[in-house]
């Protein structure tokens, strides 16, 4: 993919029978179905399913099984309530009838009542400042590893201006956090909310587990410890538009017994508090 209309594309399904829907996969660099994509395709499923007049404000998930990257994805929706403020969706993911992944996902009206947010960090380098994965690629591709510089030349949708960007050469460890600019490619076409919500539950499973490798990054990394995502939930506050950069903002309270816990906030570049998200994952160091 290169672009936003082809993410798009991607999550767009195809409908089997009511409530029932196929999806194609596209690798980001792995041999297996990237998770982003099957949470963005699940909420897309569960969306089909909901009234028009509310929108997606929670989700929690779990990844059973690693997604075939040759076979489509089948999404059965469950349709567990409809109140009168909000409707709650059950999404099954599944492939040759093993089920890999279920989403439970809230949608509620429009209301008004009280506001608040946490402020985005200020002093913080802009992403004009800073080089982003494509840039590195052509920079440093010469000298990094060849399993750094391949990840780092696949084509993507999505550009990443990391606000720190270790020296794979010389691996330390860091603060349990991780930062990061993230921009959609190309000419961004007009979307809907639901769509909206869609590209950023896509966005927010990249660089998730950073925060938790950092304070040990010293002696261990993605190449000598086997990594999974466990789970994913995420919350969403106000409406926002894809035409400016944005900060993912991650940090790890725990890793403990071969798991890491992530949470963080996504912002617009003005600061405005746009969804949360938590993530657990598995960090299991290899035994040579």
């Amino acid at each position: 993919m290169k672009n936003s209309k082809e993410l798009v594309s991607l999550l767009s399904l195809k409908e089997v029978t009511k409530n029932k829907f196929l999806g194609e996969s596209v690798t980001i660099g792995s041999a297996i179905v990237f998770g982003g994509q099957v949470l963005a395709q699940a909420v897309h499923a569960a969306y089909r399913t909901i009234p028009e007049n509310r929108f997606l404000h929670s989700l929690h998930s779990y990844f059973l099984e690693s997604g075939d990257l040759t076979i489509p994805i089948e999404y059965d929706v469950s349709e567990v309530r409809n109140g009168g403020s909000f409707s709650t969706r059950r999404v099954t993911a599944s492939q040759n009838g093993k089920t890999i992944f279920i989403l439970a996902a809230s949608f509620h009206k429009n209301e008004e009542g009280f506001e608040h947010q946490v402020a985005m960090k200020t002093n913080i380098k802009q992403p004009e400042e800073l080089l982003s994965w494509d840039d590195m690629a052509v920079q440093f591709g010469d000298f990094l590893p060849k399993s750094i510089k391949a990840f780092l030349e696949i084509e993507r949708p999505i550009a990443f201006k990391p606000l720190v960007v270790p020296n794979p050469l010389e691996p330390k460890n860091r603060p349990p956090k991780e930062e990061v600019w993230f921009k959609l490619k190309g000419d961004v076409p007009e979307m809907d909310i639901q769509m909206k919500h869609q590209i950023l539950t896509y966005i927010s499973d990249y660089n998730v587990l950073n925060a938790a490798f950092n304070p040990n990054a010293k002696d261990y990394n993605f190449g000598n410890t086997m990594t999974a995502s466990l789970d994913h939930s995420m919350w969403f506050f106000r409406d926002f538009e894809f035409d400016d950069w944005m900060l993912f903002s991650a940090e790890s309270p725990s890793t403990y017994g071969a798991r890491g816990l992530c949470r963080g906030n996504i912002f617009t570049r003005d600061g405005k508090l746009i969804a949360s998200f938590a993530q657990e994952g598995l960090l299991r160091p290899v035994k040579k």
